[in-house]
């Protein structure tokens, strides 16, 4: 039996359709929610992050208030950039794009916004909620591949479930989001001892560590369920070859434009081992930009009528 592919892109145009009611209502009694994307530098990725940001908030009707300073912006400009936005009286949201500058303190930065405006889910007040499971908003990408099970009916409860990767923006918020849903969680990460037997333990693989197709079939129980989070970016031609061997028409994108995006999984491995996966692009990506988009509507809601 073929596995189920786990389609991002119709999970999160069901969320946004979920959102827009709430948005009309909000509109329609009180203002839109207003959502402040701050832009630090010339980040070609980021660029495009926030384009998509910026178009999802068009299209459902939130207010967008965009901030590009420079690559030479400094911690003290950031910090009076986001007291502005803290100050605001139509934002209800505020994102600061990572990776900031070199130059720039990106604690000081993300500890500076308003908990109560924090769209990112990111503050360490936010994330104490998140650890106490307390309401508030969560981080984007494990919040939306929570959104992804539960929409695919993949039991959660009584199941173990193996993260690869330990940062703050997803493999610790996916870990303790499973874990609320009683998983049995085991987190892995670089220094993880015989990291292919931890991993075909799991009934809920989710590989977040930002290398391209790190993990193979050896890392993957039959019939588990695979997150694969990563987006990387393979320039090498011997490497596309061995990962899509097996899909003539990806190849033929690679000779066009010299380059093919993989996730963290082997995309061969994924179709091979598992009952169900995300496809790397249309799988996680959507449902991040879904879920940013949920938190501010959810802010705008505690601050336009309570709760």
């Amino acid at each position: 039996m073929s596995a189920t592919i786990l389609d991002g892109r119709r999970v999160s145009a069901d969320i946004r359709a979920e959102l827009r009611p709430r948005i009309v209502s909000l509109t329609e009694k009180h203002r839109p929610p207003g959502l402040a994307v701050i832009l630090a530098g010339h980040n070609p990725a980021s660029e495009i992050y926030v384009r998509s940001k910026v178009k999802a908030c068009a299209e459902l009707g939130i207010r967008s208030f965009q901030s590009t300073p420079p690559d030479t912006v400094t911690t003290g400009e950031l910090l009076a950039l986001v007291d502005e936005y803290n100050q605001h009286p139509d934002v209800d949201g505020i994102l600061v794009q990572m990776p900031l500058p070199p130059q720039v303190d990106a604690e000081r930065v993300i500890v500076a916004v308003d908990p109560a405006k924090d769209a990112d889910g990111f503050h360490p007040f936010n994330v104490g909620n998140l650890v106490a499971n307390r309401p508030g908003p969560r981080a984007c990408t494990p919040a939306g591949i929570m959104q992804l099970l539960a929409r695919y009916d993949v039991p959660i409860a009584g199941s173990r479930a193996v993260v690869v990767g330990r940062s703050d923006i997803v493999g610790k918020p996916m870990a303790l989001l499973l874990l609320h849903q009683n998983a049995t969680v085991t987190i892995c990460h670089s220094k993880t001892r015989e990291l292919a037997a931890e991993c075909r333990r799991a009934d809920i693989l989710v590989a977040a560590m930002g290398k391209p197709a790190l993990l193979t079939a050896e890392h993957i129980r039959e019939g588990a369920v695979v997150i694969d989070v990563g987006v990387n970016r393979v320039a090498d031609e011997a490497l596309a070859n061995r990962l899509f061997a097996h899909e003539p028409a990806r190849l033929e994108a690679f000779a066009r434009t010299g380059s093919l995006v993989v996730g963290d999984v082997d995309p061969r491995a994924l179709v091979e081992r598992s009952s169900a996966y995300t496809p790397v692009p249309g799988g996680v990506g959507p449902l991040t930009i879904a879920m940013l988009m949920s938190n501010t509507v959810l802010l705008a809601e505690r601050r336009l009528i309570g709760g």
